[in-house]
């Protein structure tokens, strides 16, 4: 019933296609620097001192940032931020920051830690800086991720019913995998290290869910539309066929198990569900009505619960 299908496209990406809003976030490690987490970073420790490390007359140091190894520098997005690299009070001190693409600082001779975000996607590096004027860069390995949803014959899933949560590729040793972005819109560009993820569909609110092992690559936009089986479903309480629907109905929706997986009430129930088979309890003013159904991927249908005594059901029974 949560059964979906997945298309994948690649097409090379350049630096200039990655200009979503930047986010400090996920870091790889360059060039030896291990175990260093500064995604976590939400504050740092102030130098000790009356002189900035970061001096106007110190080492000139430029900073540049690529998608890949080969590839050419970004041009914007990028938000920098260089530390010392010993903790005070177990915090790095943060010596100097930028926004934009290539930055240059002015730093006192020493060792430092760069690392740049951009997007999701980051790499830290350590430098050292003299006298003379530098230049280092720093290769993201990063690509973009762009998601989209539709329903059985390609037919379009409204974006405001549609969202995204991208999670780590490799689950825990509880089966849980690390959430990374919740609440993607489709048809936005992610920017993400490469690797393989774990993306996370939603149609409505219920039940209709999707679930793929999605590869970004370096220097590349990923295209994945995912194919949704459910279909939108309104219930109403009537006490005939084509009537009115009856206000202040409490609505149960059981699958096919039996088990409960949605409660509303009011004079309508609305609702996206996976297709398969279902049981729907209406109640109101102390009458218990109910109707089995089944959901067809794709075909949004109306169903009608009829309010005659004849369908009535035992109150003490609808309580089992």
């Amino acid at each position: 019933m949560f059964e979906g299908t997945i298309r994948l496209f690649l097409v090379w990406l350049s630096a200039l296609l990655f200009m979503a809003p930047v986010s400090f976030a996920m870091a790889q490690n360059v060039d030896g620097v291990s175990d260093l987490k500064l995604p976590g970073i939400s504050s740092y420790a102030t130098p000790k001192g009356e002189r900035s490390l970061a001096l106007s007359g110190g080492g000139a140091i430029t900073l540049s940032a690529q998608l890949t190894d080969k590839g050419s520098d970004i041009t914007r997005g990028i938000v920098w931020r260089v530390f010392k690299p010993e903790a005070v009070n177990g915090k790095l001190p943060m010596v100097a920051s930028a926004h934009g693409g290539t930055a240059v600082f002015q730093l006192e001779p020493g060792s430092y830690l760069v690392h740049a975000s951009y997007g999701r996607a980051g790499a830290t590096k350590r430098i050292t800086v003299g006298k003379d004027a530098k230049r280092e860069s720093l290769v993201l390995d990063a690509g973009g991720l762009k998601l989209d949803a539709v329903l059985s014959g390609g037919v379009r899933i409204p974006p405001k019913k549609l969202r995204f949560s991208i999670y780590e590729g490799t689950a825990e040793a509880n089966g849980d995998r690390a959430l990374i972005i919740p609440d993607v819109e489709p048809n936005s560009v992610v920017r993400l290290n490469a690797g393989i993820y774990h993306v996370v569909s939603t149609y409505g609110a219920v039940n209709a869910v999707i679930r793929s092992d999605i590869r970004v690559e370096a220097g590349k936009l990923t295209e994945a539309t995912v194919e949704h089986h459910a279909a939108e479903i309104t219930m109403k309480l009537v006490r005939e066929t084509g009537g009115e629907a009856i206000a202040d109905t409490s609505w149960s929706l059981l699958n096919e198990s039996g088990d409960p997986i949605k409660e509303t009430v009011g004079a309508f129930a609305s609702m996206v569900l996976a297709e398969g088979d279902y049981t729907i309890i209406a109640k109101n003013r102390d009458r218990i009505y109910q109707k089995d159904f089944t959901v067809v991927a794709g075909q949004n249908q109306e169903i009608e619960v009829l309010a005659t005594e004849a369908a009535a059901m035992d109150p003490e029974e609808g309580a089992d």
